[in-house]
């Protein structure tokens, strides 16, 4: 199986908390269902599993959900 293409999102500066992220990234639909797929373990970071919604990200971080990937990038 192929995995799937990794979606640059731009943001504008340092680092973004997670749970913002999947908002942005169109991987959660608003703050509750980021908190959901959170606590249901269905989000990696980088490969593993992240629960903490204010985890930061840094450029060049991977986030999967449900197969769909994407990473922040700077402006």
């Amino acid at each position: 199986m192929t995995p799937s293409p990794i979606h640059d999102i731009p943001i504008a500066e340092g680092p973004i908390r997670l749970g913002q992220f999947l908002k942005l990234a169109g991987l959660a639909e608003h703050g509750g269902h980021a908190k959901a797929l959170l606590d249901a373990g269905e989000v990696l970071l980088n490969g593993r599993v992240e629960s903490r919604r204010g985890a930061q990200l840094r450029a060049g971080d991977v986030v999967a959900v449900a197969g769909r990937r994407a990473r922040p990038v700077d402006a």
